[in-house]
Formats: C-alpha cells, sequence, structure tokens
C-alpha cells in the first residue's frame, strides 16, 4: 500500500485561502529535512497546486510505475551533514502548463485524492505533509474518509493549522478547527502567518495585518501556539529566483546577525547561489523560526506515539 512506509502523516489545513498553506508547508518540509528526517510532500490542492513551483521543480516528469506513480525527488538525504530525503507529489506535475485550469466536480476531485493516498510508490519516510486546499468541502471529506480506511491508527499524527491575524482569516479558521474535532483529527498547534513585513532594506518589521488573533483563537480551542510567521520578501525571491537571502547590515533574527557584513562575504555567498534550495534557505530569516515551530510539531507527534 502507498502509506505503508511512512511513520507520521500530518495534514496542513485551513478554513480560509490565501493564508500561506503551501508556504508553511514548504518551511515545514525543509525545516524537518534539515533536522535529519526523510520527507515527503503531497499536494492535494487540485485547483492550485503550487507546491511544485515553491521547491522550484515545474518542469519535473512524474514517473509512471507499474500501478503507480514515483514521487519527484527534490534532494536525496546526506547523512554527512545530516539532511534528510524530499520528496513531493502534485497535480501541477501531471498539467500540459503552469496556467492550466483543473474543472472538475466533486466526484473526479475525490477520486483524484483517493488517487494520490494509493497509488503514489513513497520510499521509507519519517514524515508525509499534506498540502490541502481552503474549505471544508469534497477533497478535505475525501482525504480523512481515505485515511480512516487505508492509514495506520498511529499514522495520522495530527494538523498543522495556519490562519492570518485578521478577524476576518481566523472566523473562516475557526471551521476548520471544527471540522478537525468532527471527524477526529488532532490538532498539533496553529501558526500565525503573515504577522508583519519585514523590511527589505531596514529589516524592521511592521504588524502590517495586525498580530495576535491565531494565538487568541488558539487559546480558544485550547491547542497550541506554535509561533508567528512575518512576510519575508528574501524568501519569496529565494522561492522564485533560487536566489539566496541577503539582508541589510545589521539584521538580528533570534540574536544572530544573519546579514552580508562585507563586499567579500556578498562576494562568496554569490557563489554560492548554485546550492540546493534546502541549504539556501537555511540563510532565510524565517529558517529560525520554523526551525522552533517544526521542533514543537515533532514533539507533539513523538509525545503522541509514546
Amino acid at each position: 500500500m502507498s502509506l505503508s512506509k511512512i511513520k507520521h502523516i500530518v495534514l496542513v489545513l485551513s478554513g480560509k485561502g490565501g493564508v500561506g498553506k503551501s508556504s508553511v508547508t514548504t518551511q515545514l518540509a525543509l525545516s524537518l529535512s534539515l533536522a535529519g528526517h526523510s520527507v515527503g510532500v503531497l499536494d492535494v490542492d487540485l485547483t492550485g497546486p503550487s507546491i511544485p513551483r515553491m521547491f522550484a521543480i515545474e518542469d519535473a516528469k512524474v514517473t509512471q510505475a507499474p500501478g503507480g506513480w514515483l514521487p519527484i525527488t527534490v534532494h536525496e538525504a546526506d547523512p554527512t551533514s545530516g539532511l534528510g530525503s524530499l520528496r513531493v507529489m502534485s497535480l501541477g506535475f501531471l498539467l500540459p502548463g503552469r496556467g492550466d485550469a483543473v474543472v472538475w466536480r466533486g466526484p473526479k476531485k475525490t477520486a483524484m485524492v483517493r488517487q494520490f493516498l494509493s497509488d503514489v510508490f513513497w520510499e521509507e519516510l519519517d514524515y508525509l505533509l499534506i498540502d490541502t486546499p481552503p474549505g471544508t468541502s469534497d477533497e478535505h471529506i475525501s482525504l480523512a474518509e481515505t485515511l480512516l480506511q487505508k492509514a495506520r491508527p498511529d499514522q495520522v499524527a495530527g494538523a498543522v493549522i495556519v490562519t492570518t491575524p485578521q478577524a476576518v482569516a481566523t472566523a473562516d479558521v475557526r471551521k476548520e478547527l471544527n471540522f478537525c474535532t468532527k471527524t477526529g483529527i488532532r490538532i498539533l498547534g496553529v501558526v500565525e502567518n503573515m504577522c508583519g513585513f519585514v523590511c527589505p532594506n531596514c529589516s524592521e518589521c511592521t504588524n502590517i495585518f495586525g498580530s495576535g488573533g491565531g494565538e487568541v483563537m488558539a487559546d480558544d480551542f485550547n491547542v497550541k501556539f506554535l509561533g508567528r510567521v512575518p512576510i519575508d520578501q528574501q524568501f519569496i525571491v529565494l522561492v522564485e529566483t533560487g536566489k539566496r537571502p541577503r539582508y541589510p547590515e545589521g539584521t538580528v533574527i533570534n540574536g544572530q546577525d544573519i546579514s552580508a557584513a562585507t563586499k567579500e562575504a556578498e562576494a562568496e555567498e554569490a557563489k554560492r547561489d548554485t546550492a540546493q534550495l534546502v541549504l539556501k534557505y537555511k540563510d532565510c530569516s524565517l529558517a529560525p523560526i520554523f526551525k522552533t515551530i517544526t521542533a514543537d510539531v515533532v514533539s507533539a507527534v513523538e509525545q503522541r506515539g509514546a
């Protein structure tokens, strides 16, 4: 069975569109890999599959094996540096072009979700992250039902819920929390995304969408608040162009200066822009934030299994 070699399955959910589920899924995957875990990402956002673009592998082609598909490799494991492998699967790999629309009714979406969960041949994985579409409709119901049928009871570790700070977002995301309660999916925690904007010139962080809505929501539902994630233009540049993040002199994150202090250092960094995405991500201001979030998620998963 497709899921038989997977230790833990983590869903990334939100009842609201545009809150950055794919961004959070991508950074969780990179952070888990940097922590030495073997990771898979399954993109079941059928009408807006953005995971191929997030990992800069849009031109990759899925290999058809007898009875199913082989996922795309982002990078292999490197035991010498403690790096875990990372593989992804998305409907985006099966479409002719980035702009092609998927115009499907509910039954076909349901069938596709079930096929993704049964016909992708994952190798041994510590974590499979499932990036989901917004809402609580066909894909979510099919996902929950299929996991209940095909996954072992201990495999589905739970869900990470993503929101933005505004009340209009948290009002919709609360519905997703209720969905998890009704379907028996454990909530690992809440991430408040887009909480602030990191200025590319002075590194000051401004709360353009407010702050605190996600934490209040987590308290209301008595679930763990995993942390706040600001908007960082350098992460967007990394995803879109592959350029390593660089910050103005004096930029300090978690007590560490992450700026390029000298021209010599900048020149050396430019030479390293050919490195793997996961290694360039280490220089992003969001990397230490997600390192903490990922550690909390792993701790919650392991406590459940203890």
